[in-house]
């Protein structure tokens, strides 16, 4: 009974961080983290180890932001700051959650084409309804009960890692020797996976939960002016310990397709992955021993892509919804009925849609999930910027504000982002990058 407790207790504090860590790795994610393992095998496992305290400084420092001061980014963005700077980091995170929303119903209409032969357009607008209907129709913490639980979809690709059999000493080499090739192709896909890793969407979403956290758990009181969240030292560790475990479920998850596609694909001449079918061929092995291995390699790819996908697109309109909401002074809050924030849930029907419309424009599901990847990688280098001065303001932190080593890390991530987009803006400008 007392390990049950414990246990107990442990999921308890599995919230926001965790439910932020699993969107992270999105269809958008998958594929682009596939492409990088099917185009360069083990080249760019250097790149985990370097963005994984990089996303946790900035992703605690959300989380931080969210639990000391009871408000969403956005809210304290425009109680601090300029409109100018307001308008802009809304409109970044707006459209690039719009694109990556599009993106990402269309791979899950694609991955649904394996089996079923309907229409893409019809399988689209079947899961962009029913997502509304998920977020309109289901409270908020049974959803956020089963936004946890579809986290283990990912589990897939590191069981299909070691069953494929590895130099796990070689890739230890890969994975902590940083010796990157630096030309066009390989800094649009790493821009990509620091754009999926490290993503915009996150750091809205993330604050935002929080908030709704400690009002689920009567932390803040919301009908009373001027009354801030009730901080403890044992909430913070737990806020913390949450954000930890969530970015690890990333950076681990992201870690192991890679090695699983560098292993099943490039190490068999798949450089290119053209559609659904050939991203679930890196799961074959982990289904070898039945006739029928591709088909059931596609059916767990799918349940991943699908899954993932059912959490990741309310995260990603949720996220614009909070924005927008705070911007403009709205109700909002998934805690709250739909008759009570009708502008917040108005926002996650029409960016879902707005994503379901780039779907009728005819452009290609996988090509557009890299390339949402990589737009996102460009917009979070302001935003970074954003939560490098908020999260460092004593004025809004108070003593909670970011100590030397936080501060340190959280520069340096803004710094190296800024770097490897501008790395790409020069061989977009010279034209190796078409």
């Amino acid at each position: 009974m007392a390990h049950r407790s414990h246990f107990s207790r442990f999921l308890r504090i599995l919230g926001p961080g965790i439910i932020t860590g699993a969107a992270d790795d999105d269809p958008s994610g998958i594929i682009t983290y596939s492409q990088a393992g099917a185009g360069f095998g083990l080249g760019f496992l250097w790149a985990f180890p370097v963005m994984y305290p990089l996303l946790i400084s900035i992703q605690e420092s959300c989380s931080r932001i969210g639990a000391v001061t009871g408000k969403g980014l956005a809210t304290v963005i425009k109680e601090n700051y300029s409109r100018k700077l307001l308008y802009m980091c809304v409109l970044l995170v707006v459209v690039a959650n719009t694109i990556n929303i599009g993106a990402d119903l269309g791979a899950m209409a694609s991955t649904t084409q394996l089996f079923v032969d309907l229409p893409y357009v019809l399988l689209a607008v079947a899961y962009a309804v029913i997502i509304v209907l998920l977020v309109l129709l289901v409270r908020y913490k049974r959803y956020a009960k089963i936004l946890k639980w579809l986290a283990i979809s990912l589990f897939a690709y590191p069981i299909t890692a070691i069953l494929v059999g590895q130099d796990w000493i070689n890739l230890l080499k890969h994975t902590f020797a940083v010796a990157p090739t630096i030309n066009a192709t390989t800094i649009y896909i790493l821009v990509g996976i620091v754009g999926t890793t490290i993503s915009p969407y996150l750091f809205f979403w993330d604050t935002s939960e929080v908030v709704e956290e400690e009002i689920t758990h009567h932390r803040l009181n919301i009908n009373k002016n001027n009354v801030g969240p009730k901080l403890t030292f044992r909430y913070l560790k737990n806020v913390r310990l949450d954000n930890l475990l969530g970015m690890t479920l990333t950076v681990v998850s992201a870690w192991f397709i890679v090695v699983a596609c560098a292993s099943v694909l490039y190490s068999n001449n798949i450089h290119t992955i053209s559609n659904a079918a050939d991203a679930a061929r890196a799961l074959e092995p982990l289904v070898h021993s039945f006739p029928s291995a591709g088909l059931v390699a596609k059916i767990i790819f799918s349940v991943g892509i699908i899954g993932i996908g059912l959490l990741a697109v309310p995260v990603l309109a949720g996220s614009s919804a909070y924005a927008i909401s705070e911007m403009l002074g709205w109700r909002e809050g998934l805690y709250r009925k739909f008759s009570k924030a009708v502008g917040f849930y108005m926002v996650i029907i029409v960016a879902t849609i707005v994503g379901l419309v780039i779907n009728l424009i005819g452009i290609d599901p996988i090509q557009a999930l890299v390339f949402t990847a990589v737009f996102n990688g460009v917009a979070s280098v302001p935003l970074i910027w954003m939560i490098t001065r908020i999260g460092n303001n004593p004025t809004i932190m108070g003593q909670y504000k970011n100590g030397r080593l936080s501060n340190l890390v959280v520069r340096v991530t803004f710094v190296a982002v800024t770097l490897v987009v501008l790395a790409l803006f020069f061989f977009l400008l010279t034209g190796q990058i078409s």
